[in-house]
């Protein structure tokens, strides 16, 4: 595909994750995407067949942009990072990518195939990263990896479908620089340190 063509089919898919985002699939045309994106629909078309395939493409990008977060989050804990540049590093990311987080909420809530497909390679990529961490003395082992890695990828994704509802009792955006940092630094806290106090006995079993 020729860079003008590339550019042209970016543009495209971006305007489609922000109106997704907004509207949710079902309310957005093929015509809504291309006024968004500044081209025909024709073109849109061209690019991606259909609005399935259109969403095709932007699960794709969605599902690779949250990967690659989750990798990132691995490398920085493994070399020693502390929560709060993890939490900026992610900061920049959602700055530069704020439709994110909705259309990964709608993806997610209304469910079907692409959303088992997202949570699949997230948890695949959050059991690779919690492996790599073991490896590196970073994180203790688990007696079910699975669970494990399940439980904190629902953690993590939570924060996200109720960022409204965390909005509203904390006053601060959890996943905005400010709260982002709070968020961390006291998520970090409960996995390292704990919440509760075990008795002698319990500690020992």
């Amino acid at each position: 595909m020729r860079s003008g063509d590339l550019r042209a089919s970016a543009t495209i898919r971006e305007a489609a994750l922000g109106l997704f985002a907004d509207r949710g699939v079902a309310g957005v045309s093929i015509r809504d995407v291309a006024a968004a994106a500044g081209v025909s629909s024709s073109l849109v078309m061209h690019h991606f067949k259909s609005k399935d395939g259109l969403k095709a493409a932007v699960d794709a990008r969605v599902s690779a942009t949250m990967i690659e977060l989750l990798a990132e989050f691995g490398r920085g804990a493994e070399s020693g990072a502390s929560p709060s540049s993890l939490a900026t590093a992610m900061a920049e990311l959602l700055d530069t990518d704020p439709q994110l987080p909705g259309y990964l909420r709608r993806l997610l809530i209304d469910g079907g195939p692409a959303a088992q497909e997202l949570f699949r390679a997230l948890f695949d990529a959050t059991v690779d990263s919690l492996s790599g961490l073991e490896a590196a003395g970073v994180a203790r082992p688990a007696a079910d990896p699975a669970v494990r890695a399940a439980f904190l990828l629902v953690n993590d994704l939570a924060v996200i479908l109720l960022r409204d509802q965390v909005q509203a009792v904390l006053g601060v955006d959890p996943i905005g620089p400010t709260g982002l940092r709070r968020w961390s630094q006291t998520l970090m806290d409960t996995y390292s340190r704990g919440v509760f106090v075990l008795a002698p006995e319990e500690e020992r079993s």
